[in-house]
């Protein structure tokens, strides 16, 4: 427990899933734009006064509910998520501007049930000589266009980042932050060893994640994370 800043909730926790090779990319951005995009009620959090922008591309598997098993067509699926960094109450989370997905049952349920920006979304992810070869088009009805296409690998060793470096600062997060159509925001928490960062190199080929926001993110990315897999549990939302 020494690597959380906060205590597990003090009931059961809803949903485990695993997330597996995963990418990382970060962007620096216009701290006053992220600013007006996000709820009033979150302090935007920065890193020596920067902001930043980050998609995480990955594999979903093992996802299900508290006591149930893998349930078919639910379990695993590929997902792409767009984030910034937040506060509450002192309280480091994270807020997610889009999470595109593979499976349309989770999709909904995320919506419904954790107040998530969801979308449906068309994946293809191949190995190619160690690397990964990572494609997603938004294909959600009535939602604005987007797309993300990257070519990833890992470059050296897992290491564990360290305690107040921007390594930890982007990945040690351990609850999110969401809000719906009322403008009521909740906090849900998720729970998971540290994680098993890889130094990395991407080429990012296509990514229009931000447009729909004016929130471009310009040049490569830096820095890039890779994690192999990593066990996840998730709790209730919460409304703050």
């Amino acid at each position: 427990m020494g690597y959380r800043l906060s205590p597990l909730p003090d009931r059961p926790w809803l949903m485990r899933m695993r997330w597996c090779d995963l990418l990382f990319t970060h962007w620096v951005v216009d701290p006053g734009l992220v600013r007006t995009r996000i709820p009033q009620q979150l302090e935007l959090d920065l890193f020596d006064g920067r902001a930043y922008l980050s998609a995480a591309a990955f594999r979903m598997q093992g996802v299900a509910p508290r006591l149930l098993p893998n349930l078919p067509g639910f379990h695993s699926f590929p997902e792409l998520n767009l984030r910034t960094y937040v506060t509450l109450d002192q309280k480091p989370g994270v807020w997610f501007f889009s999470l595109d997905a593979g499976n349309k049952l989770a999709v909904r349920a995320a919506r419904r049930f954790f107040y998530l920006p969801y979308f449906d979304a068309t994946f293809k992810i191949a190995n190619a000589g160690g690397a990964i070869e990572y494609s997603a088009v938004r294909t959600h009805r009535g939602a604005v266009n987007a797309a993300f296409l990257a070519v990833y690998r890992p470059t050296g060793e897992v290491y564990r980042s360290a305690t107040g470096s921007l390594d930890s600062w982007l990945t040690d997060r351990y609850c999110l932050y969401a809000a719906d159509d009322a403008g009521n925001v909740y906090r849900g928490e998720i729970d998971h060893e540290p994680w098993p960062l890889q130094p990395a190199t991407a080429t990012v080929r296509v990514n229009t994640l931000g447009d729909w926001l004016g929130l471009r993110m310009k040049g490569p990315p830096d820095p890039i994370h890779f994690a192999k897999s990593l066990d996840v549990h998730a709790w209730s939302v919460d409304r703050l």
